[in-house]
């Protein structure tokens, strides 16, 4: 009544109370969500850097181009010449970001606002996921995110005692990705086709290669709840690696980015500026 848990937790709770596994639920519901939230911590600490590399890029080119090339401009003016090519076409620029600060600025604040739009809101968060299945390295992170999820889910349901066919419908509450869901429900269409789990997991692509060899395992020893904790956990990891990997890569090409274009920037006026010179 007070609407401060999620439902997915009021629906475990209600089932550990009528299957007098309470204290186990609670458990299980404490590993889940500690997953979830390492989850939430790894995608905010893989995006955060890379976003304020980009913030500080942007500053400093807007620096160069607004303060710095009209010193450069003074400069050549004072020998008698003027900005040339690739460098006056770098001073409009900086004068037109000078004389049009207003709208970009109100530019800026519209992309933070759809920034915030996408991330706070559930129809902002789809859009956004359906932008990243466009891409590879994006929609392989999303799908182990999505899995990891199902797993660590019915693990808890499992382990509560509910049948496979149960832990699935509540799993699929759970899930807020549009394109995995699709694989739950074909899924569950093959189960009540009497399709036992493992194989339907198989079938559908929402466990494949170790992951479901580990499934079809657990399926004949009658440890599913043990197995998919574990599978859970593997698929963490692997987020975690991936992302881990993801900005090795992508923090020394900002670096060199950022360190390439404020090279030519100031080459552009530097070259020339010592052709002058020499030449006095």
């Amino acid at each position: 009544k007070t609407g401060l848990f999620p439902s997915y937790m009021l629906h475990m709770i209600q089932i550990g109370e009528e299957t007098g596994t309470l204290d186990e639920v609670m458990s299980a519901l404490s590993e889940h969500y500690d997953r979830e939230d390492s989850i939430a911590k790894s995608i905010k600490n893989a995006v955060t850097y890379p976003l304020i590399m980009a913030g500080m890029m942007v500053v400093v080119i807007i620096v160069l181009l607004v303060k710095v090339m009209p010193i450069f401009n003074q400069v050549f003016i004072q020998l008698g010449t003027e900005m040339t090519g690739f460098s006056r076409t770098l001073m409009g620029i900086g004068n037109a970001i000078n004389r049009y600060s207003i709208v970009f600025i109100v530019i800026l604040a519209v992309i933070v606002g759809l920034l915030l739009y996408g991330t706070r809101t559930v129809r902002g968060k789809q859009i956004f996921r359906n932008i990243g299945y466009k891409f590879r390295f994006t929609r392989v992170i999303y799908e182990e995110i999505a899995a990891c999820r199902f797993a660590s889910g019915m693990a808890l349901t499992l382990s509560s005692g509910l049948n496979p066919e149960r832990s699935m419908e509540l799993v699929s509450a759970l899930n807020d990705d549009v394109h995995f869901q699709k694989k739950i429900d074909a899924c569950r269409d093959l189960m009540n086709e009497g399709k036992d789990l493992s194989e339907a997991l198989n079938g559908t692509g929402i466990l494949t290669g170790m992951y479901a060899r580990m499934a079809s395992i657990g399926a004949k020893t009658g440890s599913m709840d043990q197995v998919m904790d574990k599978i859970a956990g593997l698929y963490q990891d692997d987020i975690d690696t991936r992302m881990n990997n993801g900005l090795a890569v992508l923090e020394p090409t900002l670096v060199i980015s950022l360190s390439l274009i404020v090279g030519v920037i100031l080459l552009s006026v530097m070259l020339p500026l010592m052709g002058i010179m020499s030449s006095i």
